[in-house]
């Protein structure tokens, strides 16, 4: 009886602690080998763990929970705030080694992805967290992929000790700015939030260089650490944030800044009201535009600028930044060097490559463009083979705007409606710009 007891309660502490940790995205493929020798349970891959793909094509998740949803914070968009009424719980270190591993063995997970509420104080959280990390490694033999978040506010030491048994670490940034922070959460304050992944960044710096005379030496946070900017609870424009997490890439060397759009679950007259819907397509442009940012060398003042602060609501950033900037159109693809063509849509980093390799042994032209993979529905309106593009086109931003909205990705219904006087029109229509209901400015600015 008392064993049935201990499992319904433990049913019920996982119901409630799983739920309350879906609001943080700060998770990812791992990056990381950590191989278990044979002795072991679990192997961390660098195929990846939270919701990715394998090389093999599996799906491949981690378990994700809190370890505490207590919490000594009032922060206004939090679920888990102080002053809400909602079911508590918190696990013992040893609660969650035993569900990790019971997931494990039955194929459930790859890894653990652990965060909590803060518990009395940061220190004594963090050391809760720690010791679970250290049991889950050293008593369970578990090497699988560990995500843990670093707690602001908690003792170095405590923090340093969980980076070599984590994989990964982050600290939510919550907030693009101080004055959003100090609004709704007036516990918490930039300096704090930023101390740890200073700290992080760091240790893994000393660790990389203690590695190299020490091939053996422990590693730290080997799968590098993450932030979580949530949109949409506080009015900063998408060049305020974008310019943010460039900074948080330049200044902490962050493996990835994740956008999370707000979701209303508190009434507070400092937030948008509880039937707001989650700006789900305006944090889908910002995770485009950061992808521009790390892999194609785009900068935050190329995508966005003080006067146009927001990013296309019918348009991905890439090809809304070429319509701006025609005069850099069209691109000669067997000259163009590696750079600009990253900036040609419809290009990517692979396609790219293809293209300066196949060049050297051959003058391409649009059907070998299409065997390497480049999206030409796309990349059509913006480049050239041997001095010739594929069509005759009307080489201005009207035409090509009503061309490229006709195969971008899928739209929400209520964003199809309001550019729903936009239709394609042939490649040879030269006058036909009165067809156009609304005025191409409008759409540039129009933001979900």
């Amino acid at each position: 009886m008392e064993f049935l007891a201990a499992e319904d309660m433990m049913q019920k502490k996982l119901t409630i602690l799983a739920d309350a940790a879906k609001y943080d995205v700060a998770c990812t493929s791992s990056g990381v080998d950590r191989r278990n020798g044979g002795n072991g349970m679990g192997n961390s891959r660098a195929c990846g763990i939270c919701h990715s793909f394998a090389s093999d094509g599996r799906c491949i998740s981690l378990l994700k929970i809190l370890l505490s949803n207590d919490c000594i914070y009032d922060c206004a968009y939090c679920k888990n705030r102080l002053s809400n009424d909602v079911p508590r719980a918190t696990f013992t270190p040893e609660e969650i080694c035993r569900l990790t591993m019971g997931f494990y063995r039955r194929n459930y997970i790859e890894g653990l992805f652990l965060s909590s509420g803060v518990v009395k104080n940061p220190h004594y959280t963090m050391e809760l967290m720690l010791e679970t990390l250290q049991l889950l490694r050293e008593k369970y033999q578990f090497y699988g992929y560990i995500h843990v978040k670093s707690i602001p506010g908690a003792d170095e030491e405590l923090i340093r000790r969980a980076g070599f048994y984590a994989d990964r670490m982050s600290c939510n940034l919550e907030l693009p700015t101080a004055e959003g922070l100090k609004k709704l959460a007036p516990n918490k304050n930039r300096k704090m939030i930023l101390k740890p992944l200073r700290q992080v960044q760091q240790g893994i710096l000393q660790n990389k260089e203690e590695l190299m005379v020490y091939h053996h030496a422990p590693k730290f946070v080997p799968a590098g650490q993450s932030t979580q900017v949530m949109v949409g609870a506080t009015p900063e424009s998408d060049y305020q944030i974008i310019s943010v997490a460039e900074a948080l890439y330049k200044k902490f060397a962050l493996r990835r800044v994740f956008y999370s759009a707000y979701v209303a679950v508190n009434e507070d007259h400092l937030l948008p009201a509880v039937n707001t819907k989650p700006p789900l397509l305006r944090e889908h442009r910002l995770y485009q535009a950061d992808w521009l940012l790390r892999y194609y060398g785009f900068r935050a003042d190329e995508l966005l600028s003080e006067q146009h602060d927001s990013f296309n609501i019918a348009l991905d950033p890439k090809c809304d930044w070429a319509l701006r900037n025609l005069d850099q159109f069209p691109v000669e693809i067997n000259r163009a060097s590696y750079e600009m063509l990253l900036r040609v849509p419809g290009v990517g980093v692979t396609g790219a490559r293809r293209i300066c390799q196949a060049r050297r042994h051959a003058t391409l032209n649009f059907n070998d463009l299409k065997r390497m993979g480049i999206v030409l529905k796309r990349a059509v309106y913006f480049i050239t083979c041997s001095g010739k593009m594929m069509y005759r086109i009307n080489f201005n931003e009207d035409s090509i705007t009503r061309n490229l909205l006709s195969v971008n990705e899928r739209l929400p219904r209520e964003v199809r409606e309001s550019v729903s006087g936009y239709h394609q029109l042939s490649m040879f229509d030269d006058d036909q710009a009165g067809q156009w209901q609304i005025p191409l400015p409008a759409l540039r600015e129009a933001v979900v």
